[in-house]
């Protein structure tokens, strides 16, 4: 059975949320953060870098939360919510995969830091940061178009990937979806998911600002 390392708050409620989709057994473990926000040292016992998500299959120990996903769908989960190589929407489902960490994320997490200096978010730099955040959302809603899920018709291990930076991270982000009618649309679809209910109610977010 595999174990999740559970951070509260944290990207780790992609994992817990994938498992209950798949319907596969797990064992949660929650870990919660440190009074300035940091994780706590235990699970620098699991893993060298103390961050969530992590979780244990047998003797592997595997961190990155989308490496774990590719790793749950393509080990345990018989190819389910993933897309098989030879499709034809093989590249998109790679691209929403990846892109929620490596172009949204980064992205949010540069505002992040400026907001967090001073005046930051005021500068030119905080100017164009906030400027490619409005072109990286207007993409995204547009893709949303051939809907309604990222990869077309088909609900995939992409939407898991993606959700988080819509929901949980505007706790720390503070942004407007208002103008974004297609993605506002999407996470209304999301929510109304009976795993994803449940997974909100077992490991989602624990702040209010």
């Amino acid at each position: 059975m595999i174990t999740i390392y559970h951070l509260d708050t944290s990207r780790s409620e992609r994992i817990v949320w994938l498992m209950e989709e798949l319907g596969l057994e797990y064992q949660l473990e929650l870990h919660l953060r440190q009074p300035n926000g940091a994780a706590p040292d235990a699970l620098k016992a699991i893993h060298p870098l103390g961050k969530a998500p992590i979780i244990r299959d047998g003797d592997t120990v595997l961190a990155e939360s989308g490496a774990i996903v590719e790793y749950i769908v393509n080990r345990h989960a018989g190819g389910r919510l993933a897309v098989a190589p030879a499709a034809a929407d093989y590249a998109r489902y790679l691209y929403w995969i990846h892109f929620a960490e490596g172009s949204l994320m980064s992205l949010m997490i540069l505002a992040l830091v400026l907001t967090r200096i001073p005046g930051g978010d005021k500068t030119p730099a905080g100017g164009r940061v906030q400027d490619r955040m409005n072109k990286m959302l207007a993409f995204v809603d547009a893709e949303l178009a051939a809907g309604p899920y990222f990869v077309g018709a088909q609900f995939t291990a992409a939407d898991v990937m993606m959700t988080f930076t819509f929901t949980t991270m505007r706790h720390f982000l503070d942004y407007d979806l208002a103008p974004y009618a297609r993605i506002v649309a999407y996470l209304k679809r999301i929510e109304a998911r009976p795993a994803y209910r449940k997974a909100m109610a077992l490991a989602g977010p624990k702040v209010d600002t």
